[in-house]
């Protein structure tokens, strides 16, 4: 899983003989800040919150494993964009992983309303994803409050200008 960041680093990505330490703890360091952040460590939050939830779902229902799965990939969207959005520094880019980590934590909330209005989960277990969200979306705010519109190359599509 790709929140486990204890033994990431274990193995080099360059061969044994040609290993640049400089560069290998480079990306380390970056990699501890990027799973350090508020809003990052929010999304792991979520994340361990939804793979619980969904595993109150019953199993022998079509809807509930429907559920299940969109609610998993929705939350890992969150911190995946993330890091996508750290790994690079261009505004669009960033931009880009912003929208699409908005509309994951969107469908999350409009997924707990209709396990609500299936009777599929505790409307308490629904409620604190719900509460979870609401941070995250405070988080998420200050964090793109961050970004740097002036490292920007235009993309020719018109989005963010």
């Amino acid at each position: 899983m790709f929140w486990n960041n204890d033994d990431d680093f274990d193995e080099s990505p360059f061969d044994d003989e040609g290993a640049n330490d400089e560069a290998l703890e480079e990306i380390k360091k970056e990699h501890e800040r990027i799973y350090a952040m508020p809003v990052m460590l929010k999304a792991k939050q979520i994340y361990e919150l939804v793979r619980a939830l969904v595993e109150t779902f019953p199993d022998d229902d079509d809807m509930a494993s429907h559920y299940r799965e969109i609610m998993l990939c929705d939350a890992g969207t969150l911190g995946a964009k993330i890091a996508g959005a750290e790994g690079g520094d261009l505004f669009t880019i960033r931009m880009e992983n912003a929208v699409q980590i908005k509309i994951a934590a969107r469908n999350l909330l409009a997924h707990t309303s209709g396990l609500r209005m299936l009777g599929i989960s505790e409307p308490h277990y629904l409620q604190l994803l719900r509460d979870e969200v609401e941070e995250f979306r405070l988080l998420f705010i200050d964090w793109v409050s961050g970004f740097d519109r002036s490292k920007d190359v235009q993309d020719d599509w018109g989005l963010f200008y």
